[in-house]
């Protein structure tokens, strides 16, 4: 009806499937370009580390559907190549910072508390405990189905 995504106050549970909401991000952390160049492999940091800290956009071609978007460069750079290298997730990465790195290196396809525990050998219910309290960290948030 409005195009507005609506947010469910349903709890999450071990099955609710979360992702970064990068549209939040931006609006509540001014600093969210910095904090994902940090995020770069070397290679790609001596690129962007030249350019400045503007949105840049390119096309993207979704594989499933073939739709063309418009999206933000250095999301797709970090998601694309940079969160692909073997390096970019270890055992020994803090929860809140494994799980971001996670959604980041699956696309951000929406995960579940019990997937990401299946891939970061962590307990499904502290997954869900930190992504279900009051803080949103970075930006971290259960997928809302769009509703018309």
């Amino acid at each position: 009806m409005d195009g507005v995504k609506h947010f469910s106050l349903v709890k999450p549970t071990i099955q609710t499937p979360f992702q970064i909401d990068f549209t939040w991000w931006k609006e509540h952390d001014n600093n969210w370009r910095v904090f994902l160049q940090s995020y770069l492999c070397a290679e790609h940091q001596k690129a962007f580390s030249d350019m400045n800290d503007t949105e840049q956009s390119v096309d993207w071609v979704d594989p499933e559907t073939a739709e063309i978007q418009q999206v933000d460069g250095l999301q797709q750079i970090l998601i694309m190549h940079c969160a692909k290298q073997p390096d970019f997730l270890t055992e020994h990465t803090a929860l809140v910072d494994a799980i971001f790195r996670l959604l980041l290196a699956n696309g951000n396809s929406p995960l579940t508390p019990a997937e990401m525990s299946s891939q970061l050998g962590r307990p499904a219910d502290t997954i869900l405990k930190i992504l279900s309290s009051p803080q949103v960290y970075k930006g971290i948030r259960p997928r809302q189905a769009e509703t018309s």
